[in-house]
Order: structure tokens, then sequence, then C-alpha cells
């Protein structure tokens, strides 16, 4: 008898993988939503997108008995149901450590070794993992499950140890082999300095000594740039936007190419050691790319063909071209850098006709998604919180189109793209 395979959540965290989305045009009078219709294939049958009390149970509703003072009395189940939800909440971080655990240790790998299906034994001894540990391995293993991280299936014996686990769309990510692989993106977003300085967030708003420090000096004593220099950490961060920009450009040339279309240059401002250029630079061969960052910022940079490395800052001075390419750099900075940086990009623009434009390649907050995408939101509004530690911040579409108008910009297009991203053209 197969193995039937299993996954709380897997509907709702592998539509972040497999999920697309129409495009959308917007310009500086007007904008149009594309329609959307999502839904994940999980053993042959599809499921909706839904929140995840919506997947496993039908909502409680709360009955208000009295009310006292500041007090409101609610039934026994709707109070257990809220402490239920604040402790899933309080939790969260956990999610966040399981899934750097797994990356970690290598577990897609492991069960990827084993012809993508494997027990529990299997995959402790390809990972290593020491005997007195096993149980909590397998602690760990039913969290990851449970997360939709993987599968879990009962074997053709039918016993308590007879249990396979195999990859899902989110655990193929994880493979280090992998093309795309986001699992060295993971080890940066799942950092311990970073949830140390959100946990600072109170001090932040409300300490008066704390009003010119961002958020991490304020947890650390130190800038992000001066720990990273510190802690010898700036190659595992480059590796990891590297992983991330594979996915993220291999998508763009692939449903989005358009964008390029009569460009003969372009400058990656902020690209670090070129995979974006590089990308770009072999699906599109005519287009002469440039990368501009400070000098430790491409210090160790590979030669890679029609695409040369100017160390500079993008604040005072960028090399002219057809396009400025500003991919997940913006969210750094409050609107007056921001402005600054857009500014600067506008004068480097050497055509004013279509070609010439800014590519920022960041989160629109709120754009392209339907009422109930809660997974899409959510991600959204946690890299905005996430972007607090060094005082940058994502925007919504108004906050946009703000700091366009302010640094001269008269058009703009946002398409939505896979996942919680979208592409804005800003014409000069």
């Amino acid at each position: 008898m197969a193995p039937v395979w299993s996954s709380t959540l897997s509907p709702l965290v592998a539509s972040a993988v497999c999920a697309s989305f129409a495009p959308a045009t917007t310009r500086l009078g007007c904008w149009r939503m594309p329609s959307m219709g999502r839904s994940q294939m999980l053993g042959g049958q599809p499921h909706p997108l839904l929140p995840r009390d919506q997947l496993k149970r039908k909502p409680t509703v709360a009955h208000v008995q009295k009310e006292t003072g500041n007090d409101v009395m609610v039934s026994t189940e709707g109070l257990l149901q809220a402490q239920l939800e604040l402790y899933h909440h309080a939790m969260a971080y956990v999610k966040s450590a399981v899934l750097r655990a797994a990356a970690d240790l290598r577990i897609p790998d492991a069960i990827h070794r084993r012809g993508g299906v494997a027990t529990l034994s299997d995959i402790a001894t390809e990972i290593g993992v020491q005997p007195t540990k096993l149980p909590h391995f397998r602690r760990l293993m039913r969290a990851l499950t449970s997360l939709g991280i993987f599968l879990v299936g009962q074997g053709p014996n039918g016993e308590a140890t007879d249990v396979h686990y195999k990859l899902t769309p989110v655990s193929r990510l994880l493979l280090e082999d992998s093309s795309c692989t986001q699992s060295p993106i993971v080890r940066v977003l799942v950092d311990p300095l970073s949830l140390t300085a959100l946990c600072s967030i109170g001090e932040w708003f409300t300490d008066e000594r704390a009003s010119a420090l961002t958020l991490f000096e304020v947890a650390h004593g130190c800038t992000r740039e001066e720990m990273t220099a510190k802690k010898g950490t700036r190659g595992m961060f480059n590796v990891g936007m590297i992983s991330d920009s594979r996915l993220l450009v291999e998508t763009i040339i692939k449903d989005h190419c358009n964008i390029f279309e009569g460009v003969s240059s372009l400058v990656d401002a902020g690209g670090a050691h070129g995979a974006t250029a590089e990308a770009i630079a072999k699906a599109f061969p005519h287009i002469k790319c440039t990368v501009l960052d400070l000098p430790h910022g491409i210090a160790g940079a590979p030669t890679i063909a029609n695409v040369e490395f100017v160390a500079g800052d993008l604040f005072e001075y960028v090399p002219p071209a057809d396009v400025v390419l500003l991919k997940w750099v913006l969210c750094l900075w409050q609107d007056e850098d921001a402005v600054k940086v857009l500014r600067r990009c506008k004068e480097a623009i050497t055509s004013r006709d279509a070609r010439g434009k800014v590519i920022i390649v960041d989160v629109v907050i709120d754009m392209g998604m339907s009422q109930d995408d809660v997974l899409l939101r959510e991600t959204q509004v946690l890299f905005d919180v996430q972007m607090m530690r060094v005082d940058g911040g994502e925007r919504d579409e108004q906050q946009w189109r703000k700091i366009f108008l302010e640094a001269g910009f008269r058009d703009y297009k946002i398409t939505p793209m896979l996942g919680f991203r979208s592409i804005i053209e800003v014409y000069p």
C-alpha cells in the first residue's frame, strides 16, 4: 500500500512558490487591479487559499456576556480561542527557528538523496544525528510537517515507526545543489541578531536617547554594517542575496522580459557580486551591464562576461545608462534618502524615450492580492517591520507615488510578480 501523504499547512505555504499574478498597470492618475483566482493542488485535490483557521476548523464566535469597566466578559470557548491565537502569534519565531534548522541540517538534501522519500532513521543517518538526539529529531520533523515544509506518510506496515517523509515545493527550494536554492537567504533572514533587534522595538519607540539611532543600534550598540564586519558575515550575506536574485531574475526574464525591450545599457545599483546583472547579460547579450556598489560590496566579485563592476556611492553618482535597476534597495531608507537616490538615477538615464527608466523590484504593500490572501499580505507587512532594524521600510502604492513625484518622475507602472514583490517601471 502506498503511503498516504499529508501536510496540515501545505496548501498555504506551497502557494507562496506556485502562485502567480496577472499584471496590473498603474499610472499617476489611475490604477487597476488584476482579477485573482488562486488554488493549490495537494494529492490531486484543489484547495482554495484560506487563512489557517479556516483550513482546520470553523471559526469560533466569542459571545459577549458582560462588560464592566475595562473588562469584557466572553464565553469560556471564546476566551480559550483568544488565548490560543495569542500563543500562536507569540510562538511564531519558533517556525523560523525550525525552518533554519532544516536548512542548516540539509534535511531536504538527505530526503532527495534517498530518492525523494525517506524514513526518520534514513534522514538521521544521512545528516549525522546523534543517537541520543533521535527522539528530539522526531519532534523537529513533526513540527516541520505540521508547517507544510515536508509531507509525511504512513508506510505499508502501518506501524508507528513506519513513517516516511517527502519533499514539498517549499522544501525543494532548500536543496543546496539546486540552481535556485533559497537556503542561503533563509540563513540571512533567520538571524538571531535581527530577532534581538526587533525585541527592542518598545525601547526604540519610547526612549528619547534612541531617537537618533536605528533599531539595530539600540539593540547592539553598532550599525548592521559594523556588526557584519566584526563577525565576518559579509560573505554569508552576499550568498543569501545571490540566491534570492537568481530565483527572482529567472522569473523576470521568463515572464516579464518585455521590460528590457530596446534597452542597450543597464546599471544594477547595489548589485553586490553581480548575480542579477550576470543573468540579464546572459539572457540579453546586447545589453551592456554595470554593477555599482560600495567598495566592500563588490570586493571579491567574480569576473563576468559583459558585466563591469564600479565601486561608488549611489547617493553621489550613478553611471549613465538606459536603465537603472534597484532590486530590494530603496527599502533600506526612509523617504528623504530614497528621493535622493531616485534623483541620482534620473540624472543617469541617457534615453528619454520608452527605453529610459528606473526599474525597481520591491514590495508594494497590498498590490496584486485578493481580499483573502492572508499569506501574501502577512509576508509584505512582516518585511516592512523587519526593515525597521535599519530604519528602512516597505511602501504601499501611494507612498511609492509620493517619492516618485518628489524625485521629479512623470509616470510609473506597477506589475505584481510571483510572490510578494512587484516590478515598478518609473519614467523620467
